[in-house]
């Protein structure tokens, strides 16, 4: 029977990658996601059959009233509250292995100084992925600010707090140590994944939640090799190297080390620090700006966390194929680190019908900005400021941008005058060729459609 269990494990690894493969792909996504779903049901129903396995019912009660919760919020999530559901449910999993990682110190019974510290390591770093995943949830579902939050010596007590959790993670090496250590390991380890999370702003979101992504990998790895489980092994490789190569391209994309992310307050308020902005902000009238779009041969649509909490996908949806009618070329510019996850546009455009074939990424689009007759930017801020590029004093100086400003025409709907994450005034609604359509994404889209349709 183990050679049996062994051999639906290599399957479940086998699918794993190649639905990983797959899901890298927006036309090939879903049938890639149901590889790896198939993938997990294998081998938690070959793991039922494992030799001497205890709590089968215990562990099948679990699994089932997991499964409602899962299938019920994933239901009726709205799209827009994506990110949340991603935070908390890769939360889950380092929690999970960090509950593995208890069990089996408590046990005493792990074997090797090797096993031993990889299930200490393993638990550390879960126990870190699941508080900093809840904190991150509370930011992105507003019951804890979304703006860093900062304190006098924060750093200096993270620092502290980490190596507490350190120096009671090398106790833990010997078996047979105490509970009170290992409840006060998890306990430290679980308060600095939340003070890890406080500081960092919405703007950095997207690269904590694939951080975090990433530690749970790890941690679920290094708990496979404690329960000598090659599945947990494989599968938690794959994530973890995924969320790695992810994180590190996110990061690239805001041209801000790893390091500035987690411990620089990008969002805090900065706009004392910033150079003078010149010029006027200019607004324009729906009926106008639809005119604009009706007569040139193309605009690009550039998409931010504006659109999705105003839901307004649906109309931009409608308003594309308004001008496509009218012969006019429509495209999306998707920057990097737009919205609250790695991909949260392309979720929201693709859930409203909008072809991946005009979706396209910052280096594919910048070049067409120059020859382009209106870009309309809907509820983007930092990603399209053009201080990313001449004013050495903004924190987002360096910082990829999408190329908005050398448009012929610009229209920005935001919903009023304020600032974005980074807490700076945007150089870009200040231009000549900029025009500002003000209030609710979703009101101002329609507003255009239905001035569009009346040309």
């Amino acid at each position: 029977m183990e050679h049996l269990i062994q051999a639906a494990y290599f399957i479940t690894a086998l699918l794993f990658i190649l639905g990983l493969k797959r899901m890298s792909s927006p036309l090939t996504a879903r049938s890639g996601i149901k590889w790896a779903g198939v993938a997990m049901a294998i081998a938690v129903v070959f793991t039922m059959f494992w030799p001497g396995l205890h709590n089968i019912g215990l562990m099948l009660t679990a699994i089932f009233l997991g499964s409602i919760v899962a299938w019920v919020s994933g239901r009726k999530v709205e799209m827009t509250n994506m990110p949340q559901m991603v935070a908390i449910y890769n939360g889950m999993g380092g929690g999970a292995a960090a509950g593995i990682a208890a069990v089996e110190l408590m046990r005493g019974e792990i074997g090797s100084t090797g096993l031993q510290v990889l299930t200490v390591v393993g638990g550390l770093i879960g126990a870190v992925a699941f508080s900093g995943s809840m904190m991150a949830f509370a930011k992105l579902q507003g019951w804890v600010s979304g703006r860093p939050i900062n304190f006098p010596a924060q750093q200096t007590l993270n620092i502290v707090v980490f190596i507490v959790a350190l120096l009671l993670g090398v106790t833990l090496f010997d078996s047979d140590v105490g509970l009170v250590l290992i409840v006060l390991f998890f306990v430290v380890a679980l308060a600095y994944g939340i003070l890890m999370t406080l500081p960092i702003g919405g703007a950095d979101m997207p690269v904590v939640i694939s951080l975090f992504n990433a530690l749970t990998g790890m941690a679920v790895a290094f708990e496979g090799f404690t329960l000598g489980n090659a599945a947990m092994i494989v599968a938690g490789t794959v994530v973890g190297a995924a969320g790695t190569l992810l994180t590190q391209l996110m990061a690239k994309a805001m041209n801000r080390p790893l390091s500035n992310v987690l411990f620089s307050s990008f969002g805090k308020e900065v706009a004392a620090e910033q150079g003078e902005v010149s010029g006027s902000l200019k607004s324009i009238e729906p009926e106008d700006a639809a005119i604009m779009m009706a007569y040139t041969s193309k605009v690009i649509i550039v998409t931010g966390y504006g659109m999705a909490v105003a839901q307004a996908q649906h109309k931009i949806r409608e308003l594309m194929d308004l001008l496509i009618e009218r012969g006019i070329e429509v495209k999306f510019a998707i920057h990097p680190v737009a919205g609250r996850m790695p991909g949260h546009m392309n979720v929201l455009l693709a859930e409203a019908g909008v072809p991946y074939e005009v979706l396209f990424d910052l280096e594919e689009i910048n070049a067409e900005f120059s020859s382009c007759g209106v870009a309309l930017v809907i509820g983007a801020n930092d990603v399209v400021n053009p201080a990313a590029r001449s004013d050495k004093s903004s924190p987002i100086y360096g910082m990829p941008i999408l190329n908005v400003d050398q448009a012929e025409n610009v229209l920005v709907i935001k919903r009023g005058k304020g600032v974005g994450f980074a807490g700076i005034e945007n150089e870009l609604f200040y231009k000549d060729n900029t025009r500002m359509l003000y209030g609710d994404a979703q009101d101002m889209v329609n507003e255009l459609v239905q001035s569009s349709k009346q040309l």
